[in-house]
């Protein structure tokens, strides 16, 4: 079995829901953990040139406003957000969908702030329509360690290939003494707990 590795010339990142409300739903992992995740992928997308698509869903009810900090590292991103009304999946919103399929990328690096809801459906949705992906499982979490669980093994069994925010920046930079190495380093080392 071959395994193609993503390259940042043939991928998009996007980020699903990272909203101040409905990370406080998300209680398998710690909020400050998922946030600098988020984050960290939000800042390797803008240093390796990948198109970053980031959207949100209610900001005006209890989800809350996404992370203001994208604002800071992608504004033009984040101020294109997808707003959504409601779809849960965030591929049944034709806006966000046009926005996916603008990127003219055949690689997805999805993350959610819940894998269980925000993750699991446009994951599939992608891998339905032919993209290949990889969730960043540890840039999301669940409302319980089970729901993470059943999540991650759902999209895995339908093609995903589950990893974590260091694997797949390791996996973008390819080289550290190459120029993208050089500037996804600086990223991976604010990940590494004091």
């Amino acid at each position: 079995m071959s395994i193609k590795l993503f390259a940042p010339n043939d991928t998009a990142i996007l980020l699903i829901d990272h909203q101040v409300g409905t990370m406080s739903w998300a209680r398998s992992a710690e909020f400050d953990d998922i946030k600098l995740r988020a984050l960290a992928l939000a800042r390797a997308a803008k240093a390796l040139d990948i198109p970053l698509v980031l959207t949100s869903s209610m900001e005006d009810q209890p989800q809350g406003p996404l992370l203001a900090e994208f604002a800071d590292i992608a504004p033009e991103e984040f101020a294109a957000r997808i707003r959504r009304t409601g779809a849960v999946n965030a591929l049944d919103d034709p806006n966000f969908a046009a926005a996916v399929k603008a990127t003219e990328r055949s690689n997805l690096i999805i993350a959610g702030v819940t894998n269980d809801v925000c993750t699991v459906h446009p994951t599939l949705t992608a891998l339905a329509q032919g993209h290949t992906v990889q969730v960043v499982a540890d840039a999301g979490a669940s409302i319980t360690k089970d729901a993470d669980e059943i999540a991650l093994r759902r999209m895995e069994r339908a093609g995903a290939d589950i990893t974590s925010t260091n694997q797949v920046l390791a996996e973008l930079a390819v080289d550290w003494s190459s120029t993208n190495g050089q500037r996804i380093l600086p990223i991976m080392f604010d990940l590494i707990p004091s």
